[in-house]
């Protein structure tokens, strides 16, 4: 029979595994997770966990220390009896090498799949994979979160009048055309085309921009490449006010002078990876509720799709 819900967390996102707790009214769980001078990661839980529903919060963004963090927690986790461990990713890293697009290449999301299932994770809990697929690529059960919860809400009472949602490539559409629903909005398409990683060209639009309000949603911004250059695009075709959004703002490289110097008003983003820049562009909102409910549905054995419904 489980025990009580017990929420670790390791170094990548202790500030959202902190909100998660106190949205379950309990204290985030006493944990060690510290490195050798040699940058070896030692672990210890510094409290009983026998038979307790140890939930482990974890983004696995680079650098790849923190995906090894989770691991060794996990393993430690395991190792200490509980009843059950669930991996909390609110980022699951290496999303986008999810398939063999070419010769000699790594499915690099297959693999990061079986390393957690190896290493003690009974369940796995995560938040807008790149791609619905990688649910399939775990023996065990995972539980797939949506940030639109929030976003919705959040620009329902932003009352944007004459609103387009853009999605920024074809794979967006199903996303984007949710929004567009739940928004009352019209939808525009952009396809794009990569001449290279982390470098992208808009080549159409398909619908109508002029003179609207634009929201553009999407899972992750990287170098933010796509997301300005769509941005460009679009106000040189005669959009107005340009809002981007996403669940995981990665931002590497220089993509916040991209997102400065860009027609972008507003990006806003969840929590599920730490912000270590700071700009007047960026809106933060928290996540941290959403894990929390699913959490206590997790404990208690009861619906999480109800959440979205």
């Amino acid at each position: 029979m489980a025990g009580n819900i017990k929420i670790f967390s390791g170094n990548s996102n202790r500030e959202l595994a902190k909100k998660i707790a106190n949205y379950l009214g309990i204290a985030l769980g006493d944990s060690s997770v510290l490195k050798f001078s040699d940058g070896e990661i030692w672990v210890k839980f510094n409290e009983n966990i026998r038979g307790e529903d140890v939930f482990i919060v974890q983004s696995t963004n680079a650098p790849a220390e923190n995906l090894l963090e989770l691991l060794i927690m996990l393993d430690a986790a395991k190792r200490a009896s509980p009843w059950r461990i669930t991996a909390v990713i609110p980022y699951f890293g290496y999303a986008r090498q999810d398939r063999k697009d070419q010769p000699r290449v790594s499915i690099t999301a297959k693999l990061i799949a079986n390393l957690i299932d190896k290493a003690g994770a009974d369940r796995v809990l995560t938040m807008d994979l790149h791609s619905a697929q990688i649910q399939g690529f775990f023996d065990i059960p995972l539980d797939h979160l949506y940030a639109s919860i929030k976003f919705t809400d959040y620009f329902i009472n932003m009352h944007i009048d004459n609103l387009c949602i853009v999605s920024p490539d074809i794979g967006g559409v199903r996303m984007s055309r949710f929004y567009a629903k739940k928004l009352n909005a019209s939808l525009a398409i952009l396809d794009k085309r990569r001449p290279a990683p982390n470098k992208s060209e808009v080549t159409y639009i398909i619908g109508d921009i002029a003179n609207k309000n634009i929201i553009m949603f999407d899972d992750i911004v990287d170098t933010a490449g796509t997301l300005t250059n769509a941005a460009n695009t679009l106000k040189k075709n005669g959009a107005q006010k340009i809002i981007a959004a996403c669940t995981h703002p990665v931002l590497s490289g220089n993509s916040m002078e991209k997102i400065e110097n860009s027609p972008i008003s507003e990006l806003t983003v969840s929590d599920t990876i730490p912000l270590n820049t700071k700009s007047k562009k960026i809106k933060v909102l928290s996540v941290a509720n959403v894990f929390g409910e699913a959490i206590k549905r997790i404990h208690e054995g009861k619906s999480i799709s109800s959440l979205f419904l």
